[in-house]
C-alpha cells in the first residue's frame, strides 16, 4: 500500500504545481465555480481541490458557506483533496464544511515537502461508509488538525482509518478538539493508525500529540505500529481524550526486537466500554506511562505481552473490566 502511495504522491505533486503568481488567501463557496483564476471572495472557487492549486505556498484557504468541497472523484482522482505545500485549510463558523469521499477514496491525501506544514480546521470528513481513508498523511513536516470530524471510514481489508499517518520522513502531527468515530470494518482497523516507514535515503519518525480528542465506536481507536524499521520511532501523548466503544481495543502499541519503539504518554484521559483490551503494550520496545485514567468496562484492562511496559504513576483508576482489570509492569512516583 505505502509503495502505492509513494508513486501516486509524485504524479499529485506534478498535476498540482503551484504558479509562481499565485494568491496568498483563496475563498471556496457552494456557489462558486472551479477555474484555474478562481479564489477571490467576489469569484470563489467550488472545492477545495481547485483552491489548493490556485493558492500560493504557506497560504490559507477560507470557507465562505456550508457545503460538500470535495472532488466528487474528479478525473479518476484517488483522493478527495490531494496537499503538496504548505497550506492551512479554515472553516470558521460558516457552517459546516465537509468533504465527502467517494467509494475507495481518501478524504484528504498529504504528501508535501520537508519543511511544509499543514493545518486542516473546522471539517467534516465523511467516508460515507465507502471510503477508504480519512487523512492519509504521507508526508509533511508538521500536520495541524482543529475542531474537526472524521467518520465513516470502513472501506477494507487494509484500509478503513480516520487517520493514517504513515511518513517516509521525520513527521509531526497535532490533534486537538476532534471526534473520529465510526472507522474500519475488519481487524487492525480503526481510528488512528501511526505506522512511519523509513523512505528511501531517510528515516523516519512520528512525534504525536492528541489533545481532547474523542475516538469512539471504531475497530481499533488508536494504533501504533513501530514494526516496520529501525530508527527514531514514535512518541504520542494522549491528553485529557476519551477512547470508548471501540469494537477492539482501545489503545495498542506494537513493537518488535530490534525494530523502532513505541513510546505513549496517555494522561487525565477515558478508557472505556472498549470491546477488547483498553490499553495494551505488545513488544518490547513498547513503552506507556499511565497518569492519572480511567480504564474501565473494556473486555480487558491492562495487557502488557512480549516484554511491552506499562508505567503508572500509581493515581489510575483501573476496575470493573468485564475481565481481567490488569496490572501495571512498573510504577514511578510523582515528583
Amino acid at each position: 500500500m505505502r509503495k502505492m502511495m509513494c508513486s501516486v504522491s509524485v504524479l499529485a505533486i506534478v498535476l498540482y504545481a503551484t504558479c509562481a503568481d499565485a494568491a496568498s488567501k483563496v475563498w471556496v463557496s457552494n456557489t462558486g465555480v472551479d477555474s484555474g483564476t478562481c479564489g477571490a471572495v467576489t469569484a470563489p472557487c467550488r472545492t477545495f481541490q481547485a483552491a489548493h492549486d490556485n493558492v500560493a505556498a504557506g497560504g490559507e484557504i477560507g470557507t465562505l458557506t456550508p457545503g460538500d468541497y470535495g472532488s466528487g472523484g474528479r478525473s479518476g482522482l484517488f483522493s478527495e483533496l490531494i496537499i503538496v505545500k504548505s497550506v492551512a485549510v479554515t472553516n470558521d463558523g460558516s457552517g459546516e464544511a465537509g468533504i465527502l469521499a467517494t467509494p475507495g477514496n481518501f478524504g484528504a491525501f498529504i504528501s508535501a515537502r520537508t519543511g511544509d506544514v499543514v493545518s486542516l480546521r473546522g471539517l467534516v470528513i465523511d467516508g460515507q461508509v465507502s471510503g477508504a481513508i480519512g487523512i492519509y498523511i504521507a508526508q509533511a513536516s508538521a500536520v495541524h488538525i482543529q475542531n474537526s470530524v472524521i467518520r465513516n471510514f470502513e472501506a477494507g481489508p487494509g484500509r478503513g482509518f480516520g487517520i493514517f499517518l504513515g511518513p517516509s520522513s521525520n513527521s509531526q502531527m497535532f490533534v486537538s478538539d476532534s471526534i473520529i468515530f465510526n472507522n474500519g470494518s475488519t481487524a487492525g482497523t480503526g481510528g488512528i493508525l501511526i505506522a512511519p516507514s523509513d523512505g528511501l535515503s531517510s528515516p523516519s519518525s512520528a512525534n504525536v500529540v492528541l489533545d481532547r480528542v474523542h475516538l469512539e465506536n471504531n475497530v481499533v481507536g488508536l494504533q501504533l505500529d513501530a514494526t516496520q524499521g529501525t530508527t527514531n520511532g514514535i512518541h504520542l501523548i494522549l491528553r485529557d481524550s476519551v477512547v470508548s466503544g471501540n469494537a477492539s481495543d482501545g489503545i495498542q502499541a506494537i513493537s518488535a526486537a530490534g525494530q523502532r519503539p513505541a513510546f505513549l504518554v496517555v494522561e487525565r484521559s477515558s478508557i472505556v466500554n472498549n470491546g477488547g483490551i483498553g490499553i495494551s503494550a505488545n513488544g518490547p520496545r513498547a513503552t506507556m506511562l499511565l497518569n492519572d485514567n480511567t480504564v474501565a468496562r473494556n473486555g480487558v484492562g491492562l495487557s502488557a505481552v512480549n516484554s511491552g511496559q506499562l508505567i503508572s504513576y500509581g493515581n489510575n483508576r483501573v476496575n470493573n473490566n468485564l475481565g481481567p482489570d490488569g496490572t501495571p509492569t512498573g510504577t514511578l512516583s510523582l515528583l
